[in-house]
């Protein structure tokens, strides 16, 4: 365990410097995310099932009544992708999570359901003109890059129909107001982060200007040494998201606030879904 190294990664970063891991593609790590987002006794990775449930139905009565080709981007497990396929739509999920993927093509399978899955990174969606409707759920969104939101908004333009419609939703600049910038630590003999013992070092940072959060986490062991993981988190306004997406090409957006229960992340005000519909022509 170098400690030097530690100390030097415990200082807050430039804005948008990479972690040195991926959760995402490591293994033991995969697997503690998959239950997370099937535990219904919280919320960290998925929401419930009730305010999963809610929230679809408020999705459909954006859109037409008809069926639809929907496309769930960062679907996860398959939450929003069954129950949508199971009231009759074509639909397919994106997901960077092997783990995931696997899990909603195998449950999807049991339950007799044709969902078209992609184990892809949704930045390389390629798609033209493919579908009626195009879902990023669970601030998915406010995590990228201001360079990957433009290049997320550029490859969803191009992968709607004509009049199709882009849904998500986005931390809001109330919860910058919310946020605790913390530090704790934390020595296990097995975990989240490793199966094995482990020193984790958790900070929370703000960068006012640019209204961005950073969650960093280091984990020191004897195994791998030591690794840095980030996850950014953008607060959006409404007209950061009208500029955004209009700068796209896209109609004007629709806001919607408070459709969620609070939970053990957020408040209800916290959170903006937004819709907004490729121009047609």
């Amino acid at each position: 365990m170098n400690i030097n190294k530690i100390i030097t990664a415990s200082e807050k970063p430039p804005i948008y410097t990479p972690g040195t891991a991926v959760m995402w593609t490591e293994d033991h790590i995969s697997e503690q995310l998959l239950a997370t987002h099937l535990n219904q006794d919280t919320d960290l990775a998925s929401r419930s099932l009730p305010a999963v449930e809610k929230t679809i139905d408020w999705i459909l009565r954006q859109v037409p009544d008809r069926k639809l080709s929907i496309l769930d981007l960062g679907c996860g497990p398959g939450l929003y992708t069954e129950r949508l396929a199971k009231k009759g739509h074509r639909v397919a999920g994106m997901d960077f999570a092997a783990r995931s993927i696997a899990y909603a093509r195998n449950t999807a399978d049991k339950a007799g359901l044709d969902i078209n899955y992609f184990h892809q990174d949704y930045l390389t969606l390629d798609q033209e003109r493919e579908y009626d409707l195009i879902l990023m759920i669970f601030t998915d969104f406010g995590v990228l890059t201001p360079d990957q939101q433009k290049k997320i908004l550029e490859n969803i333009h191009r992968a709607l129909k004509p009049g199709g419609v882009f849904i998500f939703d986005v931390l809001n600049t109330a919860w910058l107001d919310t946020v605790p910038l913390t530090r704790t630590w934390e020595a296990s003999p097995s975990g989240f982060w490793r199966p094995w013992p482990y020193l984790s070092l958790s900070e929370t940072f703000l960068y006012e200007v640019e209204r961005v959060v950073l969650s960093q986490h280091i984990i020191a062991d004897d195994t791998r040494g030591t690794e840095v993981y980030r996850f950014y988190t953008h607060g959006f306004s409404q007209e950061d998201i009208r500029q955004m997406t209009e700068a796209q090409g896209f109609g004007p957006v629709t806001f919607r606030e408070t459709l969620l229960p609070p939970s053990s992340l957020y408040r209800p005000e916290d959170v903006t879904f937004c819709v907004s519909e490729k121009k047609a022509g």
